[in-house]
C-alpha cells in the first residue's frame, strides 16, 4: 500500500520537474538574459538539495516500476512482494549514498 503512494508521489514530482524543465529551457528563446538568471538560481544550495531529491525520486520510481512489472509477470514475485519492496529501498540507498557524497560535496564544498 505505501509503495503505491510512494510510486504516485514520485511520479507526480518527476512530472512537475519535467514541466519546469521544458518551460525554463523554452525561456532561452524568449529572453536569454532571463534564462541565465533562472539557471543562476538553480546553482544555490537549496536547489542542490532539491536536485538530490529528484535523483532519489527517479531512482525509487524506476526501481519500483521494475518491481511492479515483475509482480505483474511472475507468480514468484507476487509471493515475494514484501521482500522485493525492501530490495527496491536497499538498492536505492546503496546507489544514493555515493551519489549524495559526491553531489553534496559539489553543492556545499565547491569541489
Amino acid at each position: 500500500m505505501w509503495m503505491w503512494v510512494v510510486h504516485r508521489a514520485t511520479g507526480v514530482a518527476i512530472f512537475f520537474f519535467l514541466l519546469v524543465h521544458v518551460i525554463d529551457t523554452a525561456l532561452v528563446r524568449v529572453s536569454p538574459e532571463a534564462y541565465n538568471e533562472v539557471i543562476g538560481t538553480y546553482k544555490t544550495p537549496v536547489f542542490g538539495l532539491v536536485e538530490a531529491g529528484l535523483v532519489g525520486a527517479i531512482l525509487i520510481h524506476g526501481l519500483n516500476g521494475l518491481r511492479i512489472i515483475a509482480v505483474d509477470r511472475s507468480t514468484w514475485a507476487v509471493r515475494h512482494q514484501r521482500q522485493l519492496v525492501w530490495v527496491v529501498w536497499g538498492v536505492t540507498a546503496v546507489v544514493m549514498v555515493p551519489f549524495l557524497w559526491r553531489h553534496l560535496g559539489h553543492v556545499f564544498g565547491g569541489a
